[in-house]
Parts: C-alpha cells; sequence; structure tokens
C-alpha cells in the first residue's frame, strides 16, 4: 500500500503452494506442498529460508600435544566436532560442509555417518581462508551460512536458531553472537556506536585502552546472507596482520563499510562457547557438558545419587526411577529400563539393562540383562552375554558370548563362556566352561533344571540335557543325558597312618 512504512523490515506476505519438483525442491524442501511467504523483495519468509552450516575443524591443536586432530577428542562420548554438527542440526541447519585439514581422513571417518560435506583446507591461513575453501559449496546457495568453530562442544541449538531469525529479518545482512565477561582477555572486542548497532570488532593486540575495557566479545559464532558473503570473500586481504591471515571478521567490517545491517546479540550463556585449546580447557568443558547431561537425566525422573563421581555419555537412555549410584560410568549406546539400579563402583558400556534390575559394583559391556536380573559384585559381563529374566549372577563371576535362561543362578566364582545355559538351572562356585584348545573355540550347553556342582569343570564340546546332575569337583568331558548324574572326579583313597608317619619323619631330619 502506498501509506506503508518505507522499511527494509516491512513485509508484503503472499502465500504461495508449490509442487514437488519446482522451486520449493530447488530451494532443498522435500514433500509435495510447501507453504512459502514472499517479501517484495522476492525473498523468502524467515521461516523457510534454507541455511547452510560451514563448520571449520582443520586445525592442529598443537597445544593439545596429542596426534589426534584436536576436534576429535572425546567429550561425554562425542567428539567436539560432533556436538557442534549435532547442534547445527538441532537448530535447523538443513546442510552442513565441514572444513578439514590436519588429519582430515580422521575427521572424515569420524563423520562418515553424519551426513556432512567436506572441503579441504591444505595450508592454514586463518578463517576467512578456510570459508574460502567452502566457496565451491556455496555457489548457489540463495538462503542464510552459519558458520561455527568445531571445537566448541557446548553450542546450544538454541543459539543457532536465534542467529539464523536474527539474519533472516529484512535488511539484515549478517548476525553474530557476542558474550560478556568480567575478563575477556585474549578475545576480540565487540564495538558499537553511540546508539549500540555494531561498528566492527577489535583484535585485542590493536584495542585502545578504551576498547579494551569493553567486557563483550567475539565468540566467533555467525550467521550471513550467503550471496552477501560470497560477494565479501573476494576482497578479504592478509597484509595487515604479521601472520599473513585471512580473518572473517573482516567481512563484517566490510558489510557495515557498505552500509550494510549486520546484527550483533549478546547469548545469555557464554559458557556455550568455551573453545578447547589445551587438556586442561577439554576437561573443564567435559565437565560442563557431563553436568549438563545428568541434570537432563536428573529432569526426566533418574536418581543421580552423587553427580560429581557420576559419569553419563551422549548416548545412554534411561527410563524414570531408575537410581545411579556412586563412582559409576555408564557409556556407549546403553539403555536401562525403569526401577533399576546400577552402582556404586559400576562400568557399563553399551549395553541394555531391562526393567527392575540391579547392577552392583561391575562392569558390562555389550552385554543384556533382561527384566529383574541383577549382578555382582565384581561381576563382568563381557560382549555378547545375554542373561535372561530374573538370573543371578554373584560375585566374581565372568560371562563372555553366552545366553542364561530366566531364574538361573550363577553365584560365584565363576567363567561361562561361549555358552548356552537353560532356565531354573544352578552352577555352582568355581565352575569353568573351556572352551578354547589353543586353535579353536567351542560351545557348552547346559539345560533347564539342571545343577552342575562347585568347582566342575566343562570341557566343551559338551552338552548337559535337561534336568541332568553333576557332581561336585567333575571334570565333564562327555555329554550328559536328561535325568542323569555325571561324577567325573578320582576315586578317593584313604591311607591310614600316613600322615602321622610322615610327621614324624620330617621331624626326625630336622632334629
Amino acid at each position: 500500500p502506498a501509506t506503508a512504512p518505507q522499511s527494509t523490515a516491512f513485509e508484503l506476505r503472499t502465500e504461495v503452494i508449490l509442487r514437488k519438483k519446482t522451486v520449493g525442491e530447488c530451494l532443498g524442501f522435500e514433500g509435495s506442498r510447501v507453504r512459502i511467504s514472499a517479501w517484495g523483495a522476492g525473498i523468502v519468509s524467515p521461516r523457510m529460508m534454507p541455511v547452510v552450516g560451514v563448520v571449520l575443524a582443520a586445525g592442529q591443536g598443537t597445544r593439545m600435544k596429542s596426534a589426534l586432530p584436536k576436534v576429535l577428542h572425546d567429550v561425554c562420548g562425542l567428539s567436539m566436532v560432533e556436538w557442534v554438527v549435532s547442534a547445527m542440526r538441532k537448530g535447523g541447519v538443513q546442510r552442513i560442509v565441514v572444513v578439514v585439514g590436519n588429519g582430515s581422513e580422521l575427521v572424515r571417518d569420524r563423520l562418515a555417518g553424519a551426513g556432512v560435506e567436506f572441503v579441504e583446507q591444505t595450508e592454514r591461513l586463518g578463517t576467512g581462508h578456510a570459508v574460502m575453501m567452502a566457496v565451491p559449496a556455496l555457489e548457489g546457495h540463495h538462503g542464510l551460512t552459519i558458520i561455527s568453530a568445531g571445537d566448541t562442544p557446548l553450542l546450544q541449538s538454541s543459539t543457532i536458531e536465534d542467529l539464523v531469525q536474527k539474519c533472516s529479518q529484512g535488511g539484515v545482512s549478517a548476525s553474530l553472537s557476542t558474550a560478556v565477561l568480567d575478563d575477556p582477555s585474549g578475545y576480540g572486542r565487540i564495538v558499537r556506536d553511540a546508539g549500540g548497532a555494531f561498528v566492527g570488532i577489535k583484535e585485542e593486540a590493536t584495542c585502545t585502552p578504551e576498547e579494551r575495557a569493553i567486557k563483550e566479545w567475539n565468540p566467533g559464532l555467525y550467521c550471513f546472507r550467503n550471496t552477501e558473503l560470497l560477494d565479501c570473500l573476494p576482497r578479504l586481504r592478509n597484509d595487515h596482520n604479521p601472520k599473513g591471515e585471512y580473518f572473517l571478521t573482516d567481512v563484517l567490517g566490510d558489510l557495515v563499510a557498505q552500509g550494510k545491517r549486520v546484527e550483533a546479540s549478546v547469548a545469555p550463556d557464554p559458557v556455550q562457547f568455551s573453545g578447547v585449546n589445551n587438556r586442561w580447557q577439554l576437561s573443564e568443558v567435559g565437565l560442563a557438558k557431563k553436568m549438563e547431561i545428568l541434570r537432563a537425566h536428573a529432569e526426566n525422573g533418574v536418581t543421580i545419587v552423587d553427580p560429581a563421581s557420576t559419569h553419563i555419555e551422549a548416548g545412554v537412555e534411561i527410563a524414570p526411577d531408575v537410581v545411579v549410584h556412586p563412582n559409576t560410568v555408564l557409556s556407549g549406546t546403553t539403555t536401562i529400563g525403569e526401577g533399576s539400579e546400577v552402582g556404586p563402583n559400576s562400568w557399563v558400556k553399551s549395553s541394555r539393562i531391562g526393567r527392575d534390575c540391579r547392577v552392583f559394583m561391575s562392569h558390562l559391556d555389550q552385554a543384556v540383562m533382561r527384566d529383574g536380573s541383577r549382578c555382582g559384585p565384581f561381576a563382568n559381563l563381557r560382549p555378547h552375554a545375554d542373561l535372561g529374566e530374573g538370573v543371578k549372577v554373584g560375585n566374581f563371576v565372568e560371562i563372555k558370548n553366552a545366553t542364561v535362561g530366566r531364574k538361573t543362578s550363577i553365584s560365584h566364582l565363576t567363567y561361562i563362556g561361549d555358552a548356552s545355559v537353560g532356565e531354573e538351572t544352578n552352577i555352582g562356585a568355581g565352575t569353568i566352561t573351556c572352551n578354547y584348545d589353543g586353535f579353536e573355540k567351542f560351545r557348552t550347553t547346559i539345560g533347564d533344571r539342571s545343577f552342575v556342582g562347585s568347582n566342575s569343570t566343562l570341557i566343551a564340546p559338551v552338552t548337559i540335557a535337561d534336568d541332568a546332575f553333576v557332581a561336585a569337583g567333575s571334570v565333564i568331558d562327555k555329554d550328559v543325558p536328561s535325568g542323569a548324574m555325571a561324577i567325573g572326579r578320582g576315586k578317593q583313597e584313604n591311607k591310614e597312618g600316613w600322615c602321622t608317619r610322615w610327621r614324624l619323619r620330617k621331624q626326625a631330619q630336622k632334629a
């Protein structure tokens, strides 16, 4: 309308329905119907603008003193770069381009299933140069481009969403997140004019005393209109700094110099921008991420008895009413059902624990405990150990590549390897399945309702059928049929008076 305010933020909205394989598909949207809102300038509505992410992950990280690329160091079960990619995905980024350099093959391998694209930075000449390497992947993109370092694992998806929303506003060419610290030493300062508008970023080395006193700093998270980013990149120079690097922050200065609008907004939580340059900083962000994970589980109904001594990785799923006791580590893809208790002093790796189970002072690695089963203390459930419902595994029992049927008891000092144990069976203390002959491994099969006496040795391959009985101290190398009792031990012989004569002889020798 002629009376409409002449503002770049004014939006003339018109609804368009697009069919598949038309403009909507070109913008990266799937589905047979796509709803957009068009601005008078022909720009897609903020809610529908496609977003590409660029993750800078080419740095060597010399202060880490490690052969592993810096961005691949672990933080609560995921590498730092995986955390950044995850935050971008949750923040609505459709495509992600990762700039790799040092240890590029390792980074590519780690992100192989993450659906990201890669570009190579063979020379490390600054953040601006890194983004230049991504230009071929950004050409033809008419939406927004968000750029982040790959070593900020605490980055929040809500911050990315806010940054995209700010940059999507009419007349905004770029947006960046800022943070406020009491002591921002070492960081570039955010310079604003008298009205609070963004003017530029001054690196600390070039700051005046007044600028050095600024507490608002640059964490290095940016969002650009992609066409304007690509327009500015060729104008970056590297002759104004001693290292000959190209700084991405100069793109922001270029936009301001052109009279274009750059939105700089203070993020509520500066901790999320914590970068990692050495092992101590890795520990610090690891602690922050750990507490974030623990709090999420607690708010979902999990009791964390001692957060200080409990470590839970990102891929762990825990149902409500689970209790996690002190000195417990839950890692990998572990899942725990309602009503179970784990710990204290337990380490569970990529295992599945059912409802109402009890894990006490034990180690589980790729094992399964079904509802109502229990293990410990000092049980070792190795890969492919599978305990049925109500199974009891006691102290110093090791189970590997074996299934144990419901309500079976293996209470003490036992090794069950490469075996199938039936239901309601009792395995006595000190029983060993001899599964390895030095060349091959063989299986032991024990049926339902059987009894294996203490200190028995079962030499595989061997089968003990249902309702069978093995006498204590037996060495079993033949199959035991159903209902039979097997005795496989030497015949006892008592030599009367032998011990008395032996002692007298020994005493005489000493005299």
